[in-house]
């Protein structure tokens, strides 16, 4: 193998980019868009699709030249924690990252990220970001996101701001760790579990991507993602009582800091 490749790799390592899809026509170009528009190059993207109803996969099919682009399509609407789950296993670079259909990156993003992870031997990152909601065609923006500097398991349980879309991991710690296939806040309890096996999420102090808020979303079901929440610590986080009361309490008031009461 030529030295110069092996040098650029060890330089750049590769980078797996996850997107899981259902039915989000209107927004995926986009978030595909802002993936290819990277300053930097050497990452591979898994685009799931669970098996949508819009015209999604016609749109995802436009990309199908691109070699580092691998599209999958579900035969049956499976969930996102499958989706997920999926492009972890048939993937295999250095880094894990992922990008929800409806977001975006700024094209530094993993330039940034991959260099701050590696120069600092990093395994877990995140980033601010700026929330928007969208009503049909409006968009409202709030402002980016000042999240602290890091996470452990006790502080993420009391301040869930790690935002998946920002997120980038070192392949080598999630051994076994997947995403459990859950109604709700499957994402949560994914980056609960790394923390409590002593991983912290570390923060690149950078405003780095979109996280677009439906006002159909899942994000945007607040009672529901109460009871998710209660539920995930209770039988998978082992909290007891006290500590998920406050978990819900610190959590609830830290979302309506970062979106406000809409």
């Amino acid at each position: 193998m030529d030295r110069n490749f092996i040098s650029e790799e060890k330089k750049n390592p590769e980078v797996d980019i996850i997107l899981p899809n259902y039915n989000k026509s209107k927004f995926i170009e986009e978030a595909i868009n802002s993936v290819i528009n990277q300053t930097y190059k050497n990452w591979k993207m898994y685009i799931v699709d669970d098996y949508s109803n819009d015209n999604s996969w016609s749109i995802i099919k436009k990309f199908s030249n691109l070699k580092n682009m691998n599209q999958i399509r579900l035969k049956k609407n499976m969930g996102p924690s499958f989706c997920r789950n999926y492009a972890m296993r048939i993937s295999n670079s250095k880094y894990i990252s992922f990008i929800d259909s409806d977001d975006t990156w700024d094209c530094l993003k993993l330039e940034k990220q991959i260099n701050f992870m590696e120069k600092n031997n990093l395994d877990f990152t995140y980033t601010d970001y700026v929330p928007f909601f969208q009503t049909k065609e409006e968009k409202i923006f709030k402002q980016k996101t000042s999240l602290k500097d890091r996470f452990d398991f006790n502080s993420f349980i009391k301040n869930s701001s790690i935002n998946t879309t920002t997120m980038v991991i070192r392949r080598s710690i999630l051994g076994t760790h997947r995403f459990k296939k859950i109604r709700l806040m499957e994402d949560y309890l994914f980056k609960c579990q790394l923390m409590k096996k002593n991983n912290v999420a570390r923060k690149l102090n950078e405003n780095l991507a979109t996280y677009r808020i439906l006002t159909v979303s899942r994000s945007s079901q607040r009672i529901r993602n109460i009871f998710w929440l209660w539920h995930i610590n209770k039988n998978y986080n082992d909290l007891n009582f006290f500590k998920n009361l406050l978990s819900i309490i610190c959590i609830s008031i830290n979302s309506i800091k970062k979106y406000g009461f809409k």
